[in-house]
């Protein structure tokens, strides 16, 4: 499959790091990940819309990050699109995940600009919802909700 990009877009829900508010601290995170990861930051600038909400756009030689920052909800949407058929905006993404914490998070995939099935324009997108914080005593849980329900 000849592809012209990947494009994953992340809903963070109820991030857990209190630096939402700290622009200077998720821009330097978003530098240090795209260093690490080898991607080439062309430009990063950031604007504060209202009380609680930010936009970042980072502007990649491989694509670019738009990031919105509703610090309120705290809710963090995320949308990177990478110019390569083999790029992993994943990467990218497990290195905000683990700045923001969030508890779930909505991940879709796309792939942009599929040239070789020209009868199937249906854009194939995959989804996945996970929640990120752990689960203890899952069995006790329902144990004691079953027992409460039999009495």
């Amino acid at each position: 499959m000849k592809l012209i990009a990947r494009h994953l877009t992340v809903d963070l829900y109820n991030c857990k790091n209190s630096k939402l508010l700290d622009m200077d601290a998720i821009k330097h995170t978003v530098r240090e990940a795209l260093a690490d990861i080898g991607f080439g930051l062309m430009d990063l600038n950031s604007e504060q819309v209202d009380d609680s909400h930010y936009v970042l756009l980072a502007i990649l030689r491989e694509g670019h990050l738009a990031m919105h920052v509703y610090t309120s909800l705290k809710y963090v949407a995320l949308d990177i699109f990478l110019c390569k058929e083999n790029a992993q905006p994943e990467a990218l993404s497990k290195a905000l995940r683990s700045f923001f914490k969030p508890d779930k998070t909505k991940t879709t995939f796309l792939k942009r600009g599929d040239f070789n099935s020209p009868k199937d324009v249906r854009p194939k997108v995959k989804t996945r919802v996970a929640p990120l914080r752990k689960i203890h005593n899952t069995g006790a849980k329902v144990i004691r909700i079953l027992a409460r329900r039999s009495n």
